[in-house]
């Protein structure tokens, strides 16, 4: 929509004029509080994570698996496979497909700091990174809706608040889940083109539609949507959905069908450009126990709602995490409704010759209730109808929606206007300064999660390069097949008469738990070659993450047990020929059928229809996309003209 009237944030009054990402302002002042902001921001994140350069990273919920990742998408990228998608070293050396499923974008940044950065700063250089984006994200969106009367420190403040604001620091310390964490990013700058309108009416004339819909934002924000998606999937899919409720609130406000198109558009071209990862992950899920991920107990949605409780002792420690979430939901929910009551009081919502700032805090102002909304009950029929909707686990993971809103009307609440004297702002400065630091220690303190010796970097990269492997992930499981009855130790290859052969056994101190129908805990089954259920051991000659080869001479006909997961985009050969079908065992190892006398067994990964479909349809989007920017740029241009 074409500001008029507001100063300095636009020169010039031409029909159809594109609002600027441009943070200038006129003056000496412009060329340096181009980038005090952003630095000020920067050093916001720094002080943010200065606990862990202190202490050491900090082993939340996800540590292990994000550093597992890590680990096996390097070694993949030094064997010369750019794009992987098994992990070897999970189910202790067995491996799974996690990174079919998984979004890329994390593992494999995580991967590429690995390569200049020790393995030690690796996960807080990447916490940095993303706290410092999601208050970049933030400050970029505030400029954008923030009056021009406190635009420029409140900006600032915003995207340093962003960062501050509860639940970024619990995802970073507490669950150390970096995918979720990067939608602190993604979601403010989905908001902000998604609400950006410059192509509406000028004076006089009739703006048409399709300038309406292609106003310079469509490309941005369908490379959005395709960053949530190659980031987390539950943030995937909160994103779409916040687009969609966006789009149509802008649509309402805007009497005009542009908002829903251009939403519509973007969405289909992020969602194609992300295929290469989202169509595998779809097709293979019938190849993997998924639904794991949420038939768990305490994986449910009707489980977490805001403060429950529950008598189940399995769902204990659940409902401690879940109590402290609730107060940080609960907190956030009412600094950001108190705070938008504080900037509607002070004028802030809208100003005279300023009435587009309400199509910017409508639909943010919308997003508080709707998120408190889903953390109850009473939602639980959207949670049921929506589609894919239950797959987000938690309905706290809404929050990190909430981030950028709050923080922008905690700015605007706050800090004063430019005719405010300058004594004011920097109280306002120092008291933030202060509420941050305090922050940062309560956050190190109730949040920082020390890391058992086990789980240390420097013991998980000893474990790695032994290749003993880690605890496998229970939904990347094949179908009937439990992880939980993988061995450790196991060889890589193992001769038996049998294929349902049982390989290893517990620890005999939980035995007898088993036996009495007990849990056995986490404890897996340990072998050794004293037990005697090998009756030869076979090592591989060539050993790739998805490429593996074997000759051997085999005393008398039987069954090789691999120390491999099953998976149907492995492609066994003996001597030369393919086996079509294998038996299945119990703990999903590859059991595969093998003549007497000399054997040359192959497995090798093979690139299946749906990834070829996956990477058709990126490439495609990719050229739609360019095509779309050249056509943005040209009707940019005909407008300023």
């Amino acid at each position: 929509m074409k500001r008029q009237g507001t100063g300095n944030r636009e020169q010039g009054t031409g029909a159809g004029r594109v609002p600027q990402l441009s943070n200038s302002r006129p003056g000496k002042t412009a060329s340096w509080s181009r980038f005090t902001g952003p630095a000020v921001v920067l050093l916001a994140a720094a002080v943010a994570v200065a606990p862990l350069l202190a202490h050491g990273p900090s082993c939340g919920h996800d540590f292990d698996f994000h550093l597992v990742s890590w680990f096996d998408c390097l070694n993949s990228w030094r064997q010369g496979i750019p794009y992987p998608h098994w992990t070897p070293s999970a189910n202790f050396g067995a491996g799974e497909p996690r990174f079919v499923f998984y979004p890329p974008l994390t593992w494999m940044l995580g991967a590429a700091l690995g390569l200049v950065l020790p393995w030690t700063l690796v996960p807080v250089a990447l916490t940095f990174l993303l706290l410092a984006l999601t208050g970049l994200a933030t400050q970029a969106l505030a400029r954008e809706m923030l009056p021009d009367s406190i635009s420029d420190g409140a900006a600032t403040l915003a995207g340093c608040a962003a960062l501050y604001s509860g639940y970024a620091l619990f995802t970073a310390y507490e669950r150390t889940a970096f995918g979720e964490l990067a939608g602190g990013f993604w979601i403010p700058l989905l908001l902000l083109f998604a609400l950006r309108d410059g192509g509406s009416d000028a004076p006089g004339r009739k703006c048409p539609l399709a300038r309406k819909i292609l106003n310079g934002s469509a490309l941005p924000l369908a490379l959005v949507v395709a960053g949530c998606w190659l980031s987390n999937a539950p943030l995937g899919v909160m994103g779409c959905y916040l687009l969609a409720a966006v789009a149509v609130a802008a649509a309402l406000l805007a009497q005009s069908w542009a908002p829903v198109l251009r939403a519509a558009l973007a969405a289909a071209l992020g969602i194609a450009l992300s295929s290469l990862y989202l169509i595998p992950a779809a097709c293979e899920q019938r190849w993997v126990d998924v639904r794991q991920a949420i038939d768990d107990p305490g994986l449910l949605i009707e489980n977490s709602w805001l403060f429950a409780r529950h008598a189940s002792p399995a769902l204990a420690f659940h409902d401690v995490e879940l109590h402290r979430v609730s107060l940080i939901a609960a907190s956030m929910i009412a600094v950001a409704l108190v705070c938008l009551l504080l900037s509607w009081w002070r004028g802030k919502l809208t100003l005279k010759n300023q009435s587009h700032l309400l199509r910017w805090w409508i639909p943010l102002a919308l997003i508080p209730f709707a998120v408190l909304f889903l953390q109850f009950p009473v939602s639980l029929p959207a949670w049921n109808l929506l589609p894919k909707l239950r797959f987000l686990q938690f309905p706290w993971r809404w929050l990190v929606v909430l981030e950028a809103p709050l923080a922008i009307f905690f700015a605007a609440a706050i800090w004063p206007g430019k005719s405010a004297r300058p004594w004011r702002r920097v109280a306002v400065a120092a008291l933030c300064a202060v509420g941050f630091l305090a922050v940062t220690a309560f956050t190190a303190h109730n949040f920082f999660q020390t890391c058992d010796d086990e789980d240390a970097v420097p013991s998980m990269i000893s474990v790695y390069r032994t290749g003993a492997g880690f605890e496998g992930t229970d939904e990347y499981t094949p179908p009937g097949a439990g992880n939980a009855l993988v061995p450790t130790g196991l060889p890589a290859a193992c001769l038996t008469a049998d294929s349902a052969t049982v390989l290893g056994a517990l620890p005999d101190n939980q035995k007898g738990q088993e036996q009495d129908g007990q849990d056995s805990g986490d404890a897996h089954p340990i072998w050794k070659p004293a037990q005697g259920s090998c009756e030869a051991i076979l090592r591989w000659q060539s050993d790739q993450p998805e490429h593996q080869r074997l000759q051997a001479l085999i005393p008398h006909a039987g069954f090789l047990i691999l120390r491999l997961c099953a998976y149907p985009a492995w492609r066994i050969t003996v001597n030369g020929q393919s086996l079509a079908s294998l038996p299945r065992r119990d703990d999903g190892l590859i059991a595969v059928p093998v003549p007497q006398g000399p054997i040359d067994l192959a497995v090798n990964w093979t690139t299946t229809p749906d990834v070829i479909a996956g990477r058709w349809l990126s490439a495609l989007a990719a050229l739609l996309l360019a095509g779309l920017w050249l056509l943005e740029r040209k009707l940019s241009r005909t407008r300023l003209s």
